[in-house]
C-alpha cells in the first residue's frame, strides 16, 4: 500500500505540474496590473477566469491532482505522501521555461536543486521511520482545528493591514500553511467516513477544510498573477508539506520511533528547502527581469 501511496503522489506531482503552468497562463492575462508593476486577482477576475478554457484545463488536472493525491495519504502516512510533490517543481520549472521562452539560469537551478534535495532527504527520513497508520482521534482533531482557525484569523488581520504591500512569496507561504492543514483535516474526514463516523465534528471538519481550500485558492491565483508558476510549486511543495510534517510531528505523533539525530536531520532538510524557495523568489529570471 505504501508503493501503491507513492507512486499515486508521483502521479499527482505530474498533474499539479501542468496544470499550475496552464492556469498561471490565463490568470497572467486575465490579471489587472498596478502601477507597481504587480499583479493582482479580484473576485471579478476569479469569475472570469472560469470563462477561460486553459485555466478550466488547468483547474482539472489540479483536480485530478488532488483526487489521487487524497487516495495516496489514505493509503499511508502524511509525512511520506506530501513531500513527494517536490517532483512538480523540476517539471513547472521546464513548462515555464518552454512557455515564456526564458533560459533558466545557474542560480535559478541551484535553488530548485535545494528545494529537491531538502524535500528528497525529508521523504527518505520520513519513509524509515514513519508510523503505518495513525487515528486522528476528536482530541487531535480539535487541535489541529483550532490552530486552524488561528492561522485564518492572523491571515484576517494581515490582509486588511498591510495585504496591499503583499508580494508572490506572501500569496504562497499563506497557501503552502493553509495546504498543509487541509491534507490532515483531509485525511481525517477520510478516516472518519470510512469509519462511519458522521458526527458533528467530521463535520465541522469537511465544511473548514472546504474554507482552507477557497482561501489558499484565491492565495495561488493572486500567487500566479504575481510571480512564476515554478515558484508558486515552489513555495506549495515545500512549505505544504513542512506544515503538514510539522502537525503529524507534534499532534498526531508520527515519527515517535526517531531518536534525536533524525529529528535535527528534518529541521536540517527543512531549512535547506525553505532556503531554496527563498533564493528562487530572489534569483528567478522573470522576477528580475520585472523588477529591472
Amino acid at each position: 500500500m505504501r508503493a501503491l501511496a507513492v507512486c499515486l503522489s508521483l502521479l499527482a506531482a505530474v498533474a499539479l505540474a501542468f496544470g499550475a503552468q496552464f492556469q498561471n497562463d490565463a490568470v497572467v492575462k486575465q490579471s489587472d496590473k498596478t502601477s507597481e508593476n504587480k499583479s493582482r486577482v479580484g473576485i471579478k477576475q476569479i469569475l472570469a477566469l472560469f470563462a477561460k478554457p486553459r485555466w478550466l484545463a488547468g483547474m482539472s488536472l489540479l483536480a485530478l491532482g488532488a483526487g489521487l493525491q487524497i487516495t495516496a495519504i489514505s493509503l499511508a502516512p502524511l509525512i511520506v505522501v506530501q513531500p513527494l510533490g517536490g517532483i512538480a517543481l523540476a517539471i513547472t520549472a521546464l513548462l515555464n521555461a518552454r512557455a515564456t521562452k526564458t533560459s533558466i539560469n545557474r542560480a535559478t537551478w541551484f535553488a530548485i536543486s535545494l528545494c529537491t534535495f531538502g524535500i528528497g532527504a525529508f521523504v527518505v527520513m520520513a519513509s524509515a521511520v514513519a508510523k503505518e497508520e495513525i487515528h486522528l482521534d476528536d482530541s487531535n482533531l480539535a487541535q489541529i482545528l483550532l490552530v486552524l482557525v488561528g492561522i485564518v484569523a492572523l491571515f484576517a488581520v494581515l490582509f486588511f493591514t498591510i495585504g496591499k504591500q503583499a508580494k508572490a512569496i506572501s500569496y504562497i507561504l499563506g497557501a503552502g500553511i493553509l495546504y498543509g492543514f487541509v491534507a490532515s483535516l483531509i485525511k481525517a474526514v477520510v478516516q472518519r467516513i470510512n469509519q462511519g463516523d458522521f458526527s458533528l465534528l467530521t463535520l465541522i471538519c469537511a465544511v473548514i477544510t472546504g474554507l482552507a481550500v477557497l482561501l489558499g485558492g484565491w492565495f495561488v491565483q493572486n500567487a500566479y498573477a504575481s510571480g512564476p508558476p515554478d515558484l508558486v510549486i515552489a513555495g506549495l511543495t515545500v512549505i505544504d508539506p513542512m506544515v503538514a510534517v510539522t502537525i503529524g510531528i507534534i499532534i498526531l505523533g508520527e515519527v515517535q520511533t526517531a531518536d534525536a539525530f533524525t529529528l535535527v536531520a528534518f529541521v536540517v532538510s527543512a531549512l535547506i528547502a525553505i532556503v531554496g524557495v527563498w533564493l528562487l523568489s530572489r534569483v528567478h529570471p522573470e522576477l528580475v527581469e520585472n523588477e529591472a
